[in-house]
């Protein structure tokens, strides 16, 4: 059975991608499977000048790179023509932080990045609230696109309705709450704090054994656990407020860390879903590919035994692993339990409800 047109594509933007250099046809029917097996070199020429063509009519540009005497020598996509440059916004004491970690200097690394003053980015989302006003059925399709774009990495928030603002500054973490978490650590106190969770507009108040801090995407992190829970949970220090250290026997430590706790272990690869304050859920989800990013994707979760199909993953954030988990078009989808499994057909509806609208 021959792979689909997509399967193939994305074959061979891979090997184009892979390659820092001009690729030879006698490298690509090597990398690119569905050009292989027992086809005659004149039918793997005519799929690939098609399958390049078509890619280039949907705006990918593969070079053809000649010699000097004029012969094609091998085919190239640059990573800087093919992905977006990552997006920031300039704060006001002028430093940009792009939201997505760079990889490498070669690869994604190599991308510029491109930051928006606030006043440009407001001035977007203004033009894109004129072009709606028009009523043009296809120009408001184009910029609600862009729009939806815009908002996976920058603070643009799209409304049900196509509407969009910017949103408010990032809160960070009060330099006088890091020094007193600082003391609390080096001392071994508890600490007591009002704590505003996720989709919550009240604060909780919460007495924690505080482990150690760690900084990761852009966010600065308390893990501790309360003295009748063993589980170290990850407190955003953003959303920590009236913070205060046990002022009792100032020199005796109020707990012990664990000696098998390590920070850097426990704060190294977090996942958006497992960061947060609330309880842990284990999920189960199907595998229903075991190939590309499938494949990334189930080393992430433990193996249950016996079934190879299925991983478990612990989840505090149940909206941050639905987003995930929908992102592979089907190839992942929950088995249990049923918050968890409700929570992605949700999503899933609400996605093609809008895209269908």
């Amino acid at each position: 059975m021959k792979p689909p047109k997509l399967q193939r594509w994305i074959d061979l933007l891979a090997a184009l991608l892979r390659h820092h250099f001009p690729v030879a046809f006698e490298q690509l029917i090597r990398e690119v499977p569905a050009y292989g097996g027992d086809q005659t070199d004149d039918a793997r020429r005519r799929m690939f000048e098609r399958d390049k063509d078509e890619l280039r009519g949907f705006g990918i540009p593969i070079e053809t790179v000649p010699s000097d005497e004029g012969e094609v020598v091998g085919y190239r996509l640059r990573p800087r023509d093919f992905y977006l440059p990552y997006l920031a916004v300039r704060a006001e004491d002028r430093t940009t932080a792009s939201r997505a970690r760079k990889l490498d200097r070669y690869g994604y690394g190599s991308l510029p990045t491109l930051a928006f003053e606030a006043e440009e980015l407001a001035a977007v989302t203004d033009a894109a609230a004129r072009v709606r006003e028009l009523d043009d059925p296809l120009l408001v399709e184009h910029v609600d696109s862009a729009m939806r774009k815009l908002a996976c990495d920058l603070p643009v928030d799209v409304g049900a309705a196509g509407s969009t603002h910017v949103l408010p500054p990032r809160a960070r973490a009060a330099p006088d709450l890091l020094a007193a978490l600082g003391d609390a650590l080096e001392r071994r106190k508890r600490v007591t704090f009002a704590y505003r969770s996720m989709g919550s507009d009240g604060a909780g108040s919460r007495t924690v054994e505080p482990f150690g801090l760690f900084f990761l995407n852009q966010h600065w992190y308390l893990a501790a656990r309360t003295a009748d829970d063993a589980t170290v949970k990850n407190y955003r220090l953003s959303r920590i407020s009236d913070a205060g250290v046990n002022p009792r026997k100032p020199q005796t430590p109020d707990y012990d860390v664990p000696p098998g706790f390590d920070l850097r272990e426990h704060a190294r690869s977090r996942q958006a879903w497992e960061l947060g304050a609330g309880d842990a859920v284990t999920a189960v989800v199907a595998f229903h590919s075991a190939a590309g990013a499938a494949a990334g994707a189930a080393r992430l979760g433990e193996e249950v035994e016996g079934q190879p199909h299925l991983r478990r993953f612990r989840v505090r954030r149940l909206d941050a692993f639905a987003r995930w988990l929908l992102s592979f078009a089907g190839d992942l989808e929950p088995v249990a339990p049923a918050e968890v499994v409700g929570q992605y057909r949700g999503l899933a509806r609400e996605t093609l409800a809008h895209h269908a609208s």
